[in-house]
């Protein structure tokens, strides 16, 4: 079904649910389309407290589930409010979604033998010297150039002052991520399983070069109009980023098989070993490099869902689980493994928070019906 025509039914349905008459077949399928767009809003005051409301709205849901009857809308009828509770009503949907669909799959095995924490600031600084500094949340570290809160890195802002350049890398580890400032004021954020590899300060009018060495990252480059017009360059394997000013997303990870750079913001060009010709990419593109062939495509994507996980969101639009089980393994720091060979080709699309338990995230999957149980043990998780 194409887009327009899921917007206009997942509206319908929302209308049917205000206007008493939606079934609990139909309110399932609102909840699951829900799910598939994963729209937020903020509460609607005028409601009424939040958590009386959800909760009304939740005990009426299980209730006609039970019974097999019409839902009943525990809110305000009047016209005033009809599009207060249209705005609220996707909040109240993503309550609902677990609670309804373990009531219908209660029956489901799940075996949880260890408790997965979600990732969180973590790295390791390794100095010039050979030194690695361990950055954990909510210690600090300083020295001459560097502070560093345990989830950020701030570099010194003054000028280097000539003589051969020292470098630093920063290395975030499964079931970490972390921010670092370099010294010419560029912004990145790094990725679960990542490494990057930095002048501790950038010489004056020169080319300021850093490389991903592998992982992912999100970069907020310090435009080249306040270093004297110094270009930005990020190398990786096979490919060079040349940057003015702007921001972008580049995703190098050594055990797959692509290199994926999609531009937020301005412009850059893209140069890659196979291509003579540099490619200028603009916002919204994405170039897609084959780390064997060298080949390069260039697609057209959205640039929010690329990069939700630097806002603390986990993102997919028709990912396979295997895909997404490769992304939760590195933020949960887990190692996967498919009993049932062919869950691993069933597709998905919706968003989830990055703060939420590993348990959580695998009950909604579960309960699509498509996996019949999942078992936590010894930092794997098994899915049959």
């Amino acid at each position: 079904m194409k887009e327009e025509n899921l917007d206009r039914e997942f509206r319908k349905l929302i209308e049917k649910y205000l206007d008493e008459e939606i079934t609990p077949e139909e309110m399932v399928k609102l909840i699951n389309y829900y799910e598939s767009f994963q729209q937020s809003h903020d509460w609607v005051d005028r409601l009424g407290p939040e958590h009386i409301v959800k909760e009304n709205m939740l005990r009426n849901i299980l209730k006609s589930v039970d019974r097999d009857v019409p839902l009943r809308v525990p809110v305000y009828r009047k016209k005033f409010y009809r599009y207060a509770v249209a705005a609220s009503v996707v909040l109240l949907l993503s309550l609902s979604f677990l609670f309804v669909n373990r009531f219908q799959n209660a029956d489901k095995q799940v075996v949880v033998n260890q408790e997965i924490q979600a990732g969180k600031g973590k790295a390791v600084l390794t100095l010039e010297s050979g030194e690695e500094v361990a950055l954990i949340e909510g210690e600090e570290y300083l020295s001459e150039a560097v502070k560093s809160n345990g989830s950020e890195l701030v570099y010194d802002r003054s000028k280097d002052d000539g003589g051969t350049p020292s470098y630093n890398y920063l290395t975030v580890p499964r079931g970490g991520e972390f921010y670092v400032e370099l010294s010419d004021g560029t912004k990145v954020w790094l990725n679960s399983g990542s490494q990057l590899k930095y002048p501790v300060k950038f010489a004056e009018g020169e080319i300021r070069r850093v490389d991903l060495v592998y992982g992912e990252a999100y970069f907020d480059v310090s435009p080249s109009t306040e270093h004297g017009g110094a270009k930005f360059k990020v190398h990786t394997e096979g490919q060079v980023i040349e940057v003015l000013g702007t921001e972008f997303n580049l995703k190098a990870y050594p055990e797959e098989s692509q290199i994926y750079t999609t531009l937020v913001e301005g412009s850059v060009v893209m140069q890659s070993s196979k291509n003579k010709a540099d490619l200028v990419m603009v916002p919204g593109q994405q170039t897609v490099l084959n780390k064997e062939t060298n080949d390069v495509r260039v697609v057209e994507v959205d640039t929010k869902q690329i990069t939700s996980w630097k806002n603390g969101l986990f993102s997919f639009d028709d990912k396979s689980l295997k895909e997404i089980m490769v992304v939760l393994s590195r933020w949960y720091d887990v190692d996967v493994i498919f009993d049932d060979k062919s869950l691993e080709s069933l597709r998905f699309k919706g968003q989830l928070n990055r703060d939420q338990s590993i348990e959580d995230i695998l009950n909604v999957i579960k309960n699509t019906n498509f996996i019949d149980a999942y078992e936590i043990k010894d930092r794997k998780i098994i899915l049959r």
